[in-house]
């Protein structure tokens, strides 16, 4: 399952704000997105990682993604950082 890598990574990101701008200094590996979040949300940064070649992993919704990155509160996007 793709998110098992994102709940043991060592340094990730949690929400598109921080991870948004992970992607914007080249810090990102790979970025979750949520389906169920809000398209204005999650659409400049799915743009971001198309423009940068960093794979996007859709997931079904956002509580599974909040759950994975071990917070309480669905998440609309999440991502693995280099290194």
């Amino acid at each position: 399952m793709p998110l098992e890598r994102l709940k043991t990574a060592r340094q990730r990101t949690v929400g598109t704000k921080q991870t948004l701008k992970a992607v914007e200094k080249g810090q990102v590996e790979v970025v979750y997105v949520a389906q169920d979040a809000d398209p204005h949300v999650i659409i400049p940064l799915m743009k971001k990682c198309e423009e940068r070649a960093i794979p996007v992993i859709q997931i079904d919704t956002m509580d599974t993604l909040g759950v994975a990155c071990g917070i309480k509160v669905g998440s609309a996007s999440a991502a693995i950082l280099k290194g």
